[in-house]
């Protein structure tokens, strides 16, 4: 179900353009046909006094940001991306409103082949089963300020559903000092920082004998860029709600 006729060019607004992703963002633009970006705007700016030229907004700022962007979106029946992360509980719930009366699309990773990597981990954690350990190991640029990154999150979400467990009880970031063996329901996760990494994630999957590893590795920013732009696209003239990367590429 609709709630609304798709243009036949959907205008947005790139929230956050002057950051990494936002130029990222207004680069990739120019070679969609389909998309025309009305306003790029970063802090400081009037989103809603352009919001009403706009069909869907796309926003890479902060994750104190986003619940008021969502909260105008709603109020103003615009479609939204959400490429930030790091969001409080708070933040979420209040991005969880403005859900119920705006379609969404709320992903940690908008690369397509990332989000193969999660059909991938889901599929893989299911056929191996609990004998095989599960390791999560990330590697970003220096100036990344969370940790573990919303791609990583995601996957040890992924993991924790197919095994079953409270993530606050199974989770285990690094290790130091005399831990004790491996107990048999941990995750680890393990951030590296360093350089000018765009994004690497791995999901280790190690048993007696044999291991399995599932690698991404981004060597550009378009590749995001790209993806969160298709969603865009697609988002617009759907039901309320929050639909993720999978939805955009029919990975369900």
């Amino acid at each position: 179900m609709r709630t609304a006729r798709v243009p036949s060019v959907t205008r947005i607004i790139i929230n956050g353009s002057k950051g990494r992703m936002g130029q990222a963002l207004l680069s990739c633009a120019k070679d969609h046909a389909g998309l025309q970006v009305v306003a790029g705007l970063d802090v400081g700016d009037d989103l809603e006094a352009v919001l009403p030229g706009a069909d869907a907004v796309i926003d890479f700022t902060h994750h104190d940001a986003t619940a008021r962007v969502a909260a105008l979106c709603a109020a103003h029946g615009k479609a939204l991306v959400i490429g930030t992360t790091g969001h409080s509980e708070a933040e979420k719930a209040a991005i969880r409103a403005a859900a119920a009366k705006i379609p969404m699309v709320w992903a940690s990773n908008y690369s397509t082949g990332v989000n193969t990597l999660f059909w991938l981990t889901r599929k893989a954690a299911e056929i191996l089963g609990p004998s095989f350990d599960l390791e999560v190991i990330e590697t970003h640029h220096r100036l990344k300020k969370d940790a573990p990154s919303g791609t990583a999150t995601t996957l040890l979400e992924i993991l924790g559903d197919v095994r079953k467990v409270q993530l606050d009880e199974a989770l285990r970031h690094g290790r130091q000092g005399i831990v004790g063996a491996r107990t048999p329901s941990e995750i680890g996760i393990h951030a590296v920082r360093g350089g000018d990494v765009v994004g690497d994630h791995t999901v280790l999957f190690a048993a007696v004998g044999e291991r399995v590893e599932l690698t991404h590795k981004a060597s550009s920013r378009d590749t995001f860029a790209q993806g969160a732009l298709r969603a865009s696209a697609w988002v617009v003239g759907k039901a309320p709600g929050i639909y993720s990367m999978q939805d955009v590429l029919g990975l369900h």
